[in-house]
C-alpha cells in the first residue's frame, strides 16, 4: 500500500524566497522601480482614506450618542430625581393643609409620581443586562411603591386627625432620602459619566489619519521630486491630481474636526454643563423646600445629635448649597462657588442670564419669609407660622415656586443652547467619510495614473 507523499516543510519558504528574489529583481530596473512606487502611492493613499473614513465614523457616532442618547438619559435622570423630591414636597405640604388636602397639592404630587414611573420605564427600556444604571432603575422600581404607600397611611390617618399620620409621613420622607434619592442619584451620575465618556470620544484628535495623511502628502512629494530630478519635468498631472486629492482631505479632516471640536465644546461649556449645574441648583431647592415643609410636621419630633431641629438643619444645609448663608450683604448675590453663582457665572446671554438672576432674588426673598415663619413657630404661635410656609400669599412657598419657574426657564434656556451647538459640530463632520473614500480613490487613480504616464516612455 503506496503512503501518500508528505508536504515539504521547506517549500512556503521556497516560494516566499522565489518571490522575494523576483522583488528584487524588478526593483533593479527603472520600470520596476516605478511600478512599486505607483503602488506604495495608492496603497498609502487608501490606508489614509481607510483610516480617515474609520476615525471620523468613530467621531460622528459619539456625537450622534451625545446629542440623541446620553444627554437626553442624563436629563431623564435628573428629571427622575427632581420629581421624585418634588413629590416629597407637594406630599409634606399637603399634609401641613389638614384633612382637606388643596387639589392643587394633590395632582402635583400624583403627576410628579406618574412622571418619574413613566421616565424609570423609559430608562430600563434603554438599558441592557451589563448596563451599570440596571440596578439603580430596579431600585427605584421596587422602592417607589411602597413610599407612596407610606403617604397614602399618613393622608388616611390626616384625614381622621390621628396623630400617627404624621409619623408615616415622617417615615415615608426618610425612606424617600435614604432609599429612593440615593438611587436617583446614582442613576444620574452613571448617565452624566456616560455623557462625559461620548464627549471624550467625540472630541477625540483623529492623530491616526493626520499621521497617514502627512505620511502620504511626503511620498508624494517624494516621488515627484524624484521624477523631476530624472526628467527634468516640472509636472506630472496625475501625482499632481494625486497631491491635490490628498491635501484636499487632510485640510477637510482638520478644519471639520476642529470646527466639531469646537462646537462640541461649546454645547458642553455652555450647555451639558449649566444644565447639570441647574439641575443640581433645582433638586436643592426642592430638598430645602421639603425641609421646610417638614420642620412643621415633625415640630421638634426629630432631632440631631446635638439636639437641634433635624429638618431645619437640613433646610439649612441646603440653602448654604444653593445660595450661600442668609446674608442679604451684596445685593444679595450668591457666596462664590454655590449652585446659584455657577450657575449665573455659565448663563449665556440675557435669556439664559435673567431667569437665574430672577431666582436668586426670589431665594433671598424666601430666606427672610423662612426667618420670620421660624420666629413665630419658635415663640409658639404654630397657627401663625403655618400660612406663612404654604400661604398662598406672602409665603415660602409663594418664594419657592418662582425659583422653581425661574430655574425651570434657565434649564429650557440652556437645552436648546445645548442642542444647537451639538447640532453645529456634529454636522461639521457630515459627509466627510463618504468624502474620505471618494478622494483617496481619485487620488489612488491619480498616482497610478501619473506613474502609468513614465512607464510608457519605456516602452
Amino acid at each position: 500500500m503506496s503512503s501518500s507523499p508528505q508536504p515539504d516543510p521547506d517549500a512556503g519558504h521556497s516560494a516566499w524566497r522565489e518571490g522575494l528574489d523576483r522583488l528584487r529583481s524588478t526593483a533593479t530596473t527603472e520600470p520596476g522601480r516605478l511600478r512599486i512606487i505607483g503602488a506604495a502611492l495608492a496603497g498609502l493613499l487608501v490606508l489614509f482614506g481607510s483610516v480617515t473614513a474609520w476615525q471620523v465614523s468613530d467621531r460622528a457616532a459619539a456625537a450622534d450618542a451625545v446629542i440623541g442618547h446620553s444627554q437626553p438619559l442624563s436629563a431623564d435622570a435628573a428629571d427622575i430625581y427632581r420629581s421624585l423630591a418634588d413629590a416629597d414636597t407637594a406630599a409634606a405640604g399637603g399634609f401641613l393643609a389638614g384633612g382637606q388636602e388643596p387639589r392643587a397639592v394633590r395632582q402635583r404630587y400624583e403627576k410628579d409620581i406618574a412622571r418619574a414611573s413613566e421616565l424609570l420605564v423609559k430608562a430600563a427600556a434603554n438599558t441592557d443586562a451589563s448596563d451599570p444604571a440596571g440596578p439603580r432603575i430596579a431600585k427605584l422600581n421596587e422602592q417607589l411603591p411602597l413610599y407612596t404607600g407610606l403617604v397614602e397611611s399618613a393622608r388616611a390617618n390626616n384625614r381622621q386627625g390621628l396623630p400617627l399620620g404624621g409619623a408615616y409621613l415622617r417615615y415615608a420622607s426618610n425612606h424617600m432620602r435614604e432609599e429612593l434619592l440615593p438611587a436617583a442619584r446614582a442613576l444620574y451620575e452613571t448617565e452624566t459619566g456616560r455623557l462625559g465618556s461620548d464627549y471624550d470620544d467625540a472630541k477625540g484628535l483623529p492623530w491616526a489619519a493626520f499621521a497617514t495623511g502627512v505620511l502620504a502628502l511626503g511620498a508624494l512629494g517624494w516621488a515627484q521630486r524624484r521624477t523631476y530630478l530624472r526628467t527634468n519635468r516640472v509636472l506630472n498631472h496625475g501625482l499632481l491630481a494625486s497631491t491635490a486629492a490628498a491635501t484636499v482631505l487632510l485640510l477637510w479632516l482638520a478644519v471639520g474636526h476642529g470646527v466639531a471640536r469646537a462646537g462640541l465644546t461649546q454645547s458642553y461649556e455652555h450647555g451639558a454643563k449649566s444644565l447639570q449645574v441647574l439641575n443640581e441648583a433645582r433638586i436643592a431647592a426642592l430638598q430645602a423646600r421639603g425641609d421646610e415643609s417638614l420642620t412643621l410636621v415633625a415640630r421638634g419630633a426629630v432631632l440631631t445629635p446635638r439636639g437641634d431641629d433635624a429638618y431645619e438643619s437640613s433646610y439649612r444645609t441646603g440653602m448654604r448649597k444653593l445660595i450661600g448663608g442668609d446674608s442679604v450683604s451684596a445685593g444679595g448675590a450668591p457666596e462664590e462657588g454655590s449652585l446659584l453663582d455657577r450657575a449665573q457665572a455659565l448663563a449665556d446671554g440675557a435669556a439664559g442670564r435673567d431667569p437665574v438672576a430672577g431666582a436668586i432674588k426670589d431665594v433671598r426673598q424666601w430666606q427672610q419669609r423662612h426667618r420670620d415663619a421660624r420666629a413665630s413657630d419658635d415663640s409658639g404661635y404654630y397657627e401663625r407660622a403655618l400660612p406663612k410656609v404654604i400661604g398662598e400669599k406672602d409665603s415660602t412657598g409663594e418664594s419657592f415656586d418662582r425659583v422653581d419657574t425661574g430655574l425651570s426657564r434657565a434649564l429650557t434656556h440652556e437645552q436648546d443652547e445645548f442642542r444647537r451647538a451639538a447640532d453645529d459640530g456634529r454636522g461639521a463632520l457630515a459627509g466627510l467619510a463618504v468624502g474620505a473614500v471618494v478622494l483617496v480613490v481619485l487620488g489612488a487613480a491619480g498616482a497610478v495614473l501619473g506613474i502609468g504616464r513614465r512607464l510608457a516612455e519605456y516602452r
